[in-house]
């Protein structure tokens, strides 16, 4: 897209493996609101078992697990983290993105004023859902932000790659 993307992949033999990445942005325990922005691009979206985009934050003895994926092989949904119950479908569909096309994917979060983890909307490719799920966080005694992307794979262990680019966490 740009020319600086960044390519990620996984391979191997271990059905349903994944890999993640994840960058430190250091503690803001002033934003309560966050959104993560960022292109996506796979020539073989066959392989993924799902895609993840997570951003977390802790603060004040919580950690806010703002966990999302595209569930391509499973659900075909997109599906939050519930710290309480691990993956929770939404219901709004996430199925299998076009090979040799760049994604435009925004998710929009927020630590709400009563302490919760609120995922407020997902856009892909123009095409905003409205989620308005919100749960609890839990402990954590470190102060951090950070975004992440995990690649999934399929239980063939299909090797593929994706690329990111103009990755962007705005918080405020």
């Amino acid at each position: 897209m740009t020319g600086s993307s960044s390519k990620f992949s996984i391979g191997g033999s271990t059905p349903y493996a994944n890999a993640l990445w994840w960058k430190q942005l250091g503690g803001n325990a002033s934003a309560h609101n966050f959104k993560y922005d960022l292109y996506f691009y796979l020539k073989n979206p066959t392989a993924a078992q799902a895609l993840e985009f997570d951003v977390n934050q802790s603060v004040g003895g919580h950690k806010y697990i703002f966990g999302t994926e595209c569930n391509i092989k499973g659900s075909h949904t997109w599906r939050v983290w519930s710290a309480a119950t691990s993956w929770v479908s939404t219901g709004i569909p996430c199925g299998m993105p076009s090979a040799y096309k760049w994604h435009h994917l925004t998710w929009n979060f927020q630590r709400t004023s009563t302490g919760k983890v609120k995922f407020v909307s997902v856009t892909l490719d123009g095409k905003t859902s409205y989620v308005n799920r919100t749960y609890s966080p839990k402990s954590s005694g470190v102060s951090e932000l950070n975004v992440a992307f995990q690649m999934d794979g399929n239980k063939d262990m299909t090797d593929y790659q994706v690329w990111l680019d103009k990755v962007t966490l705005t918080a405020w």
